[in-house]
């Protein structure tokens, strides 16, 4: 049973169809995709090895590295050569997005604020083929240590890995990028496991450290450069109002708008336009995802 603080939040947030598909996806399994680490292998090599195991795949039409795996499961794929050698990372398709729309280029500077497990950071690794610098930064040991592994499975380089909180990050650090996947209650991503861990403490501790992190991220930005802010969750609180009083505080910012078509994509209605409130489906995760660049 869905937390009746949930959902009266979501009922607040969008209208009862919405909603009732947003529960239903709760209850339901997500279909596995995978991300093809491209600096080990080709979408090529992978897809004939899938083929060779009888394994059926989809491509999706804003990425070339991601797949749609319909009839496996992750423990099935687990079993394969290619996953314990790094060739692919497990990784819902709605976690794939935010490095891409942050574009990171060849001998830019990189900042992944909330890095582990490092799915995002060694998505970054690889659309630049391993030329950005990037600053991983995550403050749990045990995490950090996870994020490390991720790192050297998949062949990513040219990655620093700071253990400690982002809030507090040395100020003489500047970035041309900077990723923000931040903490939150996850309410894009609950299951019937998960569902009770939703509780109003949660979220006013995530309110908070969004906060924070928003305001020090754009103090580590250089002008002209950009943010990305992404959680997985679909509340408007933990998302689009994080935003709108960014954008009122800080004059020096704007938002960059955003579009995603597909036709196995969702969207929620947003307040605000050029964001994106992915709508948990049998393929997506909800997530909030908003771009942001420094002007001056």
């Amino acid at each position: 049973m869905i937390p009746e603080i949930l959902k009266q939040k979501l009922i607040n947030n969008y209208g009862i169809d919405d909603v009732n598909d947003i529960i239903e996806s709760y209850q339901n399994k997500k279909i596995v995709s995978l991300r093809i680490n491209t600096l080990k292998t080709t979408k090529e090599n992978i897809i004939s090895i899938l083929k060779e195991n009888n394994i059926a795949y989809k491509e999706i039409s804003w990425s070339s590295a991601a797949l749609i795996i319909p009839n496996n499961t992750e423990e099935d794929l687990k079993k394969l050569s290619i996953y314990e050698d790094g060739l692919i990372y497990l990784q819902n398709l709605s976690s794939q997005i935010p490095p891409l729309f942050l574009n990171p280029q060849a001998n830019e500077t990189v900042l992944d604020m909330a890095a582990a497990p490092g799915g995002k950071t060694t998505e970054i690794a690889a659309l630049t083929n391993n030329k950005a610098m990037i600053t991983a930064i995550e403050k749990n040991k045990i995490r950090a240590q996870r994020l490390q592994y991720n790192i050297d499975k998949l062949g990513a380089k040219k990655i620093t890995i700071l253990n400690k909180d982002a809030r507090y990050l040395d100020q003489f650090f500047i970035f041309d990028k900077i990723l923000l996947d931040a903490p939150c209650t996850g309410s894009g991503t609950l299951n019937l496991e998960t569902m009770n861990n939703f509780n109003e403490e949660l979220l006013n501790r995530s309110l908070n450290t969004q906060k924070s992190l928003l305001t020090e991220a754009i103090k580590h930005l250089k002008i002209g450069g950009e943010l990305i802010y992404s959680t997985c969750s679909i509340l408007k609180e933990e998302n689009e109002k994080h935003i709108l009083s960014l954008l009122k505080e800080h004059q020096n910012i704007i938002l960059v708008p955003l579009t995603l078509k597909d036709t196995t994509l969702e969207l929620l209605p947003s307040t605000i336009e050029g964001v994106l409130t992915i709508k948990p489906n049998k393929y997506y995760e909800g997530f909030f995802i908003a771009k942001i660049k420094k002007i001056n």
